[in-house]
């Protein structure tokens, strides 16, 4: 597509306090893609997404989003962040309605309240989404795939060209991980482009087309059939796994160990060297 890069990070040092999460790190990813980012925890997967709303601080580098440096504390209006669910306080007293229509940024808005066209646009994204008939409920009431489409419907409704979701496939089961693909295979057709974080290896395999791995400094960024090698996910993660290639897809699994008996267990039996007897 046209334009600068949707994101562009040069040799980006960030972090929180003084206390560096990221080092020399370079990414650039252009309008209209579609990547994930995996690694442990600890990597650096939501600093670099909070990087980019402005809520994590660059030491050192440039950090922009559609050519323009992005700010601490200052998004841009054409980012929206769907959050982890696990960081979000559920008592909080919001209603669903009330969460899309805070997707509407101050800079965008001239009144202090919001308008007729605002909330029929709130409710027209709950609708595209399934939640139409849920506005006036407490976030808490949501299951949890209602809520990650919650916090969608608010990027939705900021009408952002850029999508950041923090592991949107954790803790909701497959049939949601399958709705939440399809919704976003759909924005992304519409040439919104969308970076997620996820620590499932196998799910990004099979569904994305861009991948990058992190541990504190990009470790390996391409294609998952490219990037997902013995080398590369034993530098990312520190520890063996096995890759299986079959065909054009990629699987990943965890080097296999059998326990002990004394640490699984079960009762010590001898063992039959001899399978023929």
């Amino acid at each position: 597509m046209p334009g600068p890069p949707a994101v562009r990070l040069d040799q980006v040092t960030a972090g929180y306090a003084g206390s560096a999460v990221l080092r020399d790190l370079s990414v650039e990813v252009a309008q209209g893609e579609l990547l994930g980012a995996v690694g442990p925890s600890g990597s650096g997967k939501t600093t670099l997404l909070r990087l980019l709303t402005g809520q994590a601080e660059a030491y050192a580098g440039s950090v922009r989003v559609f050519g323009r440096p992005v700010r601490p504390g200052r998004p841009s209006r054409r980012v929206g962040y769907v959050p982890q669910l696990d960081r979000v306080d559920w008592d909080f007293p919001v209603t669903v309605e009330q969460v899309v229509l805070l997707g509407l940024t101050a800079d965008s808005r001239r009144l202090p309240w919001f308008t007729r066209a605002e909330r029929a646009r709130a409710a027209a994204t709950l609708e595209r989404l399934s939640l139409d008939g849920l506005g006036d409920r407490h976030i808490r009431e949501l299951s949890g795939g209602q809520q990650q489409r919650m916090f969608l419907a608010r990027a939705m409704a900021r009408q952002a060209d850029l999508i950041l979701l923090d592991e949107p496939t954790s803790g909701v089961d497959l049939a949601t991980r399958h709705d939440v693909l399809h919704l976003l295979g759909e924005l992304n057709a519409e040439g919104v482009t969308i970076l997620l974080t996820t620590h499932d290896l196998n799910w990004v395999a099979a569904h994305l087309p861009r991948v990058i791995c992190l541990n504190r400094t990009v470790v390996g960024d391409g294609h998952p059939v490219e990037v997902f090698t013995p080398d590369v996910l034993r530098a990312t993660y520190g520890a063996e796994v096995q890759v299986i290639h079959q065909g054009d897809l990629v699987f990943v699994a965890d080097q296999t160990h059998v326990l002990s008996p004394r640490l699984s267990g079960s009762p010590k039996r001898p063992v039959r060297t001899d399978l023929r007897r």
